[in-house]
């Protein structure tokens, strides 16, 4: 308001070069605080003088210009997409081939602000020729270095197939897999992201990442004292494993299934959802996978996510979970009924207070479409909706003319005196399951 950044932009082109360092650090500052005056930045016509000459300034001044073009693309993609138009791309190049290491760590920090947006202003991170340049900042001998251009990498590839692949193309999926043995857990964090941000777009880039052995290394990251290490590691397995049964069952053989259950075991809150969602993307694949989980205590395992966490998206991601494993078979489904699990998911699935979300999630149709274990299905039936009945006494008409067992107890436990208090329109599904029970019993006994 006082008119500071009319009165430091002719400093940039001062004579003396601590004056022009400083002048642009106060622009820096000035752009980093908000979008507003970070636009005001660019309104003001400073950036091409900021860039005037940069290849020619020393190195203090190229690391503060790109402080300050990293200040202003921050914000948004409209102001990013201001950088390109001036010709920044060019200067950062420029910078990336600096010999100084820190003028190289601030270009390749810029170009991660710029590539974070949206693939539009990634292809032109790309298409500036950086992408080479950047694998060569990841082999450099500097952590701080190391750790920005692999984040860089992991900024430019999550956006789309294309640009995943044009990172990989040059060649930096070997070296980003070599890292991951580093003892540094930010570099690993950052280098995870990016095998993450690379291999989750398609099964071809997903089979890449896993040729290069990650597996079962990356499995020690899901114990590391580091909780981002930890989620991504966890996010990375998962990513891969959603592709096809066979990468799946290369994790599964691995140890990664029992490996993820005693990760989300040791952990509370966000950090536990990728590892939620790794095990029932493994499940959904198929009944071998499911089975897997099973047999590893996944079911137990997940049941204590849902009645530990209060946040629905990892609730709703738990259900899901739960529905992949239980919905191959009726084996699969007694697996999850017998957890005592059915009448916490009917509760949800009636609780208009959890999001949609949570409520399309917790249909228990899945489930009660293959299981067969009455015994787990007669306490719903006080409680269920029409909905949701239809499904349970369906599978009553199933089982009991097959087991007088099982017709003995679903007398004596109050469960077919129960049946006949449900009010069914005439001719309905529901109706025509009721009297399919009916008809398993004398009519005196029904009566």
């Amino acid at each position: 308001d006082s008119g500071v950044m009319s009165s430091l932009k002719p400093l940039l082109m001062d004579d003396v070069p601590a004056i022009q360092q400083t002048a642009a650090l106060a622009l820096g500052r000035l752009a980093n605080y908000n979008h507003d005056l970070a636009e005001a930045v660019v309104k003001g016509n400073i950036l091409p003088q900021l860039l005037c000459s940069l290849s020619d300034q020393n190195r203090s001044y190229k690391k503060t210009a790109a402080f300050v073009l990293r200040a202003v693309g921050k914000h948004s993609p409209q102001l990013a997409q201001e950088l390109v138009r001036c010709g920044a791309l060019e200067m950062l190049v420029i910078c990336l081939e600096d010999f100084d290491p820190g003028v190289r760590e601030a270009a390749c920090w810029t170009l991660g602000c710029i590539a974070q947006h949206n693939s539009e202003l990634s292809q032109a991170v790309v298409d500036a020729g950086t992408i080479p340049l950047l694998v060569l900042c990841i082999q450099e001998p500097g952590i701080a270095l190391k750790r920005i251009a692999a984040s860089t990498l992991s900024e430019i590839s999550k956006h789309s197939t294309s640009l995943a692949q044009a990172v990989v193309d040059a060649g930096a999926l070997t070296h980003l897999a070599q890292m991951i043995v580093h003892p540094d857990a930010k570099l690993k964090c950052q280098v995870l992201s990016a095998l993450c941000q690379i291999g989750k777009h398609s099964l071809d880039l997903a089979l890449l990442v896993a040729e290069e052995r990650i597996f079962p290394f990356v499995f020690t990251f899901l114990k590391d004292s580091d909780n981002h290490v930890k989620k991504n590691g966890a996010t990375l397995i998962k990513e891969i494993a959603k592709h096809s049964p066979e990468l799946s069952h290369l994790i599964v053989s691995a140890g990664g299934v029992a490996a993820m259950i005693d990760y989300i075991g040791s952990c509370r809150g966000s950090i536990r959802l990728p590892g939620i969602m790794m095990l029932g993307v493994v499940a959904a694949h198929s009944e071998n996978l499911a089975m897997a989980v099973i047999v590893s205590k996944g079911v137990p395992s997940l049941c204590a996510c849902l009645l530990e966490e209060s946040e629905d998206h990892i609730k709703a991601a738990t259900v899901w979970a739960l529905g992949q494993v239980g919905k191959h078979t009726p084996e699969h489904a007694r697996a999850v009924a017998t957890a005592n699990v059915l009448p916490k998911l009917l509760k949800m699935h009636m609780d208009y207070s959890c999001s949609t979300d949570l409520q399309m999630k917790a249909t228990l149709k899945d489930i009660l479409k293959k299981c067969t274990d009455l015994s787990a299905l007669q306490p719903l039936l006080h409680d269920a909706p029409p909905s949701i009945l239809k499904y349970i006494i369906e599978q009553f008409s199933k089982v009991l003319p097959h087991d007088r067992k099982a017709r003995r107890l679903f007398v004596t436990s109050g469960a077919l005196k129960k049946v006949q208090e449900i009010k069914a329109e005439s001719g309905s599904p529901l109706q025509e399951y009721i009297n399919a029970v009916n008809n398993c019993f004398p009519e005196d006994i029904v009566r």
